[in-house]
């Protein structure tokens, strides 16, 4: 897990609560994203802002291939994190992801798709390519991992969780389609978002991301994309057993 948190982290600027000034480093959260390490490389999913320091951290080195849940800020705006990637490969980094992902990238980093991009000067600029998902969520092969992407909604916007084995990643979850509940059968590991104790238009609160794990029974369930409302101690003192927040540089077999 390299972060755990909503969208403005934690500590939240300008905030004095009892988590933003908390000393147990639980409570210290960076933007949502995840590594997974195979034997051919790593995935990372999602880019997120302080990529490059939670690589740094977890000492991870080289990514080698990324996919993406969905295009907001909180998941996207460290791709430019990955340019050391491809130098140092010398080759594009795979992005697996939908068509909208695509085209918000495309605008996001101009960059480094434009015409007349300045080829005397090639580090400037991430070498990046394109593996589209979808438009139906089939299963596809990275690094010698299946990964399934499962259909959820963040809000209003369609985004992707993905099953990796028996562990399954499902950050930025309001609602889960009819369809996408057996993927979610047998797990040993389930990911799953959890903002806040209210209810929130965009996002699992607590009493429903519990009800997630009573349909589906995982092994175990993290919850992530926490917001400054969960202290790490007092939250998992309230949650049933079997069931933990998730903290920035927790790891786990899948």
């Amino acid at each position: 897990m390299l972060g755990t948190a909503t969208s403005v982290g934690i500590p939240v600027l300008g905030c004095d609560c009892e988590v933003c000034t908390s000393e147990n480093p639980r409570n210290l959260r960076t933007r949502c994203g995840v590594v997974l390490r195979t034997d051919q490389g790593n995935l990372v999913i999602d880019t997120p802002p302080e990529l490059r320091l939670q690589l740094l951290r977890e000492r991870i080195g080289i990514v080698h291939a990324a996919v993406y849940t969905h295009s907001h800020a909180d998941h996207l705006f460290g791709l430019d994190d990955l340019r050391i990637c491809g130098h140092r490969l010398d080759r594009p980094i795979p992005l697996y992801c939908e068509e909208r992902v695509e085209r918000q990238i495309r605008t996001s980093f101009n960059y480094a798709f434009a015409d007349g991009v300045d080829q005397l000067h090639t580090f400037a600029v991430p070498r990046l390519r394109f593996e589209r998902i979808g438009p139906e969520p089939e299963p596809f092969e990275v690094l010698g991992q299946t990964i399934r992407p499962i259909r959820l909604m963040h809000g209003t916007l369609p985004v992707f969780g993905f099953r990796v084995n028996n562990v399954a990643y499902c950050t930025d979850v309001s609602a889960i389609p009819d369809d996408s509940w057996p993927l979610l059968e047998g797990l040993d590991v389930l990911v799953l978002d959890c903002l806040r104790w209210k209810p929130h238009p965009t996002h699992l609160s607590v009493d429903q991301a519990l009800d997630v794990v009573r349909r589906v029974q995982p092994q175990m369930t993290y919850l992530t994309h926490i917001s400054h409302t969960l202290e790490y101690e007092q939250t998992n003192a309230r949650l049933p057993s079997g069931v933990e927040l998730a903290y920035d540089g927790l790891r786990f077999p899948c």
